[in-house]
């Protein structure tokens, strides 16, 4: 019966997921109209969104309109990024490092679907990597990382976020999804999809600058 569930939601969830990053995409386009000094406001919304995210977790369930909401957000926040690598890159890069996500994305997803193998136990080790991308991060907000630094911490990106689908995706199969577990699930991989895209477009502008 359990497997049922884990099933029965998984379309919905990859559904909600897509319309997430609909949603997302049209945030990047307001962006665009959105004066500089609110990105940081926005930026800090967004974090603060994902701690409540968090510890909505524990209770297993958050709002579709709290999904929406924060994808939108995302989507205005990602904007400076998109439009610098596509300033100083080419709009092509932009859309190489979209198409890259969608591939890699979707080849470990369906690997991850179709593997017996439970994948669960990466979680442990994927918390402590990302935090200590994280402390990376911040440390490179006050002493920049050489281009060559973010270029290996945003592999260790590529590697950690592929992780995660393989981790998120697994635990769906193995473990259920239930109908009001739908939106946060979405957010999980919604937010997988994006970080990856961010460290392959990062990578992909680096090289693009040396050669």
């Amino acid at each position: 019966m359990y497997s049922q569930t884990s099933t029965e939601y998984m379309p919905s969830v990859l559904r909600t997921f897509a319309l997430s990053l609909a949603i997302a995409f049209l945030g990047t386009m307001a962006g665009v109209y959105v004066p500089p000094s609110l990105f940081l406001p926005l930026a800090i919304l967004e974090f603060v969104m994902i701690i409540a995210a968090v510890f909505f977790r524990r209770k297993k369930a958050i709002s579709y309109s709290f999904l929406y909401i924060f994808t939108f957000i995302s989507g205005i926040t990602l904007y400076p990024i998109v439009a610098y690598y596509a300033a100083t890159a080419g709009a092509n890069v932009v859309i190489m490092a979209f198409a890259t996500t969608t591939v890699v994305f979707s080849g470990i997803s369906i690997y991850a679907a179709k593997s017996k193998r439970n994948f669960s136990f990466l979680g442990g080790f994927l918390l402590a990597a990302l935090l200590a991308m994280v402390a990376i991060g911040l440390f490179n907000m006050f002493f920049p990382l050489s281009s060559t630094g973010m270029l290996a911490y945003s592999f260790i990106g590529v590697v950690v976020f592929s992780g995660y689908v393989l981790f998120d995706v697994s635990r769906m199969k193995h473990h259920g999804v239930r109908a009001e577990e739908v939106p946060l699930m979405a957010l999980n991989l919604y937010l997988d999809f994006i970080n990856l895209f961010v460290s392959i477009l990062r990578i992909l502008g680096i090289l693009s600058s040396k050669d």
